[in-house]
């Protein structure tokens, strides 16, 4: 069974997906910003890290770096789900990027191309 880091500061959120790929799956954790994405994934690395790019504490960009800087974790994809482009870092940080509200659909497809079950 495939493990996913889920990231994002919004609970609704958080649930609603852990609920969509359970059902798919998958094996979820939940993260409500980088810092504790970082901890978890330090911990257990995931098959797979889905972060929002804007958060409080520490966001996906400075996760992203964090990630490819561990060698343990640099080969990890990383799936940015966000309201707005990020202009920086570049897919070189990550390797897809979904525009929130992103459709059920949109999100499995995406996240079975990266991480199958």
């Amino acid at each position: 069974m495939a493990f996913v880091l889920l990231v994002d500061d919004q609970p609704e959120l958080l649930e609603a997906w852990s609920l969509i790929l359970t059902a798919e799956g998958y094996a979820v954790c939940c993260a409500r910003n980088g810092a504790e994405a970082l901890e978890h994934a330090l911990r257990r690395p995931p098959d797979l890290i889905i972060t929002d790019w804007m958060m409080p504490l520490m966001g996906g960009s400075e996760l992203c770096r964090h990630i490819r800087a561990r060698p343990t974790l640099a080969h990890l994809p990383i799936l940015v789900v966000t309201a707005t482009l990020p202009s920086s870092p570049g897919p070189a940080d990550w390797d897809d990027c979904l525009i929130k509200p992103v459709p059920t659909d949109l999100l499995l497809d995406t996240v079975k191309r990266l991480c199958p079950p």
